[in-house]
């Protein structure tokens, strides 16, 4: 386990802890990276209830909610879009209970990209809901990362978990809106 993502995920498990907040988790291209990241923090399941990787696009549909007209049509945007990626962490709230949530959806390579998406392309989103659901807030990013495919999958867990701990504090500072 990479020592900057223990230390993050210690962090974020500190900060929804003093707060009885919980956390889940919807993965794409990720594969379940960010769960164990999570997990391998003893006491996790404190605040951590639920993770759901769901690498093909029948699976966003069916477990997160995201609509199907996201991947079919001239229009889509596909499942590497900000519109996904959104949908799957607001389905992650949804579905799990959480007060928190952090999706990931890439190109991670070798093949798969394209001129408008190349391979290293990855949105991450991140949805909050302090008020039992009935508000729902999220951002999402792009991102480009270099490297083989391992190293784009790294990369996109530590944004994934950087901007975790960024929301989480200000939300806890009494701020709302995007990671900065």
């Amino acid at each position: 386990m990479d020592r900057t993502f223990l230390s993050l995920s210690r962090q974020i498990g500190e900060a929804l802890l003093g707060q009885h907040w919980q956390i889940s988790t919807a993965e794409s291209c990720t594969g379940g990276w960010l769960a164990r990241c999570i997990t391998d923090v003893p006491g996790s399941s404190e605040w951590f209830g639920s993770g759901y990787v769901t690498y093909s696009n029948e699976a966003k549909q069916k477990m997160l909610g995201v609509p199907a007209g996201y991947f079919t049509g001239a229009e889509a945007p596909g499942a590497v879009s900000a519109e996904t990626v959104t949908a799957m962490a607001e389905g992650a709230l949804k579905a799990s209970g959480a007060q928190f949530a952090v999706a990931t959806s890439g190109i991670a390579g070798p093949g798969g990209g394209s001129a408008a998406k190349p391979v290293g392309t990855v949105w991450v989103a991140w949805a909050w809901s302090l008020d039992g659901g009935r508000t729902v807030e999220s951002f999402a990013q792009v991102q480009r990362f270099p490297g083989d495919r391992q190293a784009v999958r790294k990369q996109t867990v530590g944004a994934a978990l950087e901007g975790m701990l960024r929301q989480i504090k200000a939300q806890l500072a009494g701020r709302s809106g995007q990671p900065q």
